[in-house]
């Protein structure tokens, strides 16, 4: 073989697998959505790849995630959802709330959708029933938004002598009036004065505590919100400990050291999220698919921080606990 030759054949062997690399299929591509900060749950994040991977799908091997995050405003989600029906994702996951499958709704008529949220999603127009969605979405609830009045029961259970307590909710979130109407009810019938706080950003949370401060509420209520939890459930937490407030959380998670939570399991519910993402990407339909219900509620007491609110824990409350932090 001439030199010449030689060289334009090397030339083309080191060239080849780059062209090679170069025309390899591109992963599929699943949308991720979420109302929350980007960085603010990575745990559950975690949970809904466990999901996936459940299923056969491993980020970056053989699916691709594209992230999109409306750091708590939820203007900016229509937008996201359209930029990612724009994308041409193969799928929409939704997180936190039922405002971005709503936007996703919007965005796509024909990309399957597979939502997270607490509620009623029949009633909140994302699906015709439970057990039969039809359409182009489906997905997964829990409880926590019918939490409050067990919530206020577990509280009035830890301080029986308060006459006042609060609920700090984020009036963006969806149906907040039905919420706050049964809280209401329930309160009446615990004999208590119940006092709403308003916090929409991070930036409400001092003056909400400056609030329950001046009515002297004795114990706080955190309603379920993507705004509560997270990087917000620590703020909070450490306001109710600098305080001196007993409160109650949404869900494990958002007790970040903090006395007691008292909700369903967002882990579970983020798992079961991938799982329906995966099985989708293997051919079902969502119309086919029900509405998955989490229904494991869980009760976790932080004795740590009992203490140092100077708390005794009623025994009661101890032997129906699922977890005790000692």
């Amino acid at each position: 073989m001439r030199r010449r030759d030689f060289i334009a054949a090397i030339g083309g062997a080191a060239v080849w697998p780059v062209v090679a690399r170069a025309q390899q299929p591109a992963l599929p591509e699943i949308g991720y959505l979420s109302v929350a900060p980007s960085g603010s749950f990575p745990w559950l994040v975690r949970s809904f790849r466990q999901g996936l991977s459940e299923t056969g799908y491993n980020e970056g091997r053989n699916v691709a995630i594209v992230y999109r995050w409306a750091e708590n405003q939820n203007d900016r989600l229509p937008a996201l959802a359209a930029e990612l029906a724009r994308r041409q994702v193969r799928v929409i996951a939704t997180s936190n709330g039922f405002q971005a499958a709503l936007a996703a709704k919007a965005a796509s008529g024909t990309i399957p959708i597979v939502f997270q949220g607490a509620g009623d999603p029949v009633q909140d127009g994302l699906v015709a029933s439970l057990n039969r969605p039809g359409g182009n979405l489906t997905g997964v609830t829990s409880l926590n938004r019918q939490l409050g009045q067990k919530q206020l029961e577990v509280l009035h259970e830890l301080i029986p002598t308060a006459a006042t307590v609060a609920v700090l909710v984020n009036p963006s979130n969806l149906n907040i009036e039905t919420q706050l109407r049964d809280m209401q009810d329930a309160a009446r019938k615990l004999g208590l004065q119940l006092h709403v706080l308003h916090a929409k950003t991070e930036r409400d949370f001092d003056g909400a505590f400056a609030e329950l401060l001046q009515v002297r509420a004795g114990g706080l209520v955190v309603s379920a919100s993507p705004l509560f939890g997270g990087r917000g459930g620590e703020q909070l937490t450490a306001l109710a400990m600098r305080h001196a407030v007993p409160m109650v959380g949404f869900d494990r998670d958002s007790i970040a050291g903090g006395l007691m939570s008292y909700g369903g399991s967002l882990t579970e519910a983020f798992r079961t999220l991938g799982i329906y993402t995966g099985r989708i990407l293997n051919g079902e339909r969502p119309a086919d698919l029900p509405v998955q219900q989490i229904t494991k509620i869980e009760l976790i007491i932080n004795m740590k921080a009992a203490k140092a609110l100077g708390l005794t824990i009623p025994e009661t409350l101890l032997a129906t606990a699922d977890e005790v932090i000692q």
